[in-house]
């Protein structure tokens, strides 16, 4: 079984700036992927970034540029540092690991930007 928890959400202004985490334990074998999602009120969940075991990324377009996905693999903890933040980015963010074929998820972390 494996185990994600977030943290690093919060409440920030437009233009500000957060930085979440997300520490995995647990059986974890060999290669895995690390993504964020998020989910806004009403909305459907939404892929934000991934990143492979060997630091290959990809983000969704309405975060590149302004969101970066890095990972600590000592640690077996991913990060998302989000930079220039707008309203729009509010939602729950959630990590999740794809590892022998399995997906595992956070419980997830509340970001809001609001003035």
């Amino acid at each position: 079984q494996v185990q994600l928890v977030e943290s690093g959400g919060g409440l920030v202004q437009p233009g500000g700036s957060l930085r979440l985490s997300c520490a995995a334990s647990g059986s974890i074998f060999g290669e895995y992927v690390m993504r964020w999602y998020r989910q806004a009120p009403g909305k459907q969940h939404e892929f934000v970034a991934v990143i492979t075991s060997g630091g290959t990324t990809n983000y969704a377009g309405s975060v590149k540029g302004r969101f970066t996905i890095s990972r600590d693999n000592a640690k077996k903890t991913v990060y998302l540092q989000m930079n220039s933040l707008k309203p729009e980015d509010t939602a729950v963010y959630y990590c999740s690991l794809a590892n022998m074929g399995n997906d595992y998820w956070g419980q997830g972390t509340q970001v809001t930007v609001s003035s």
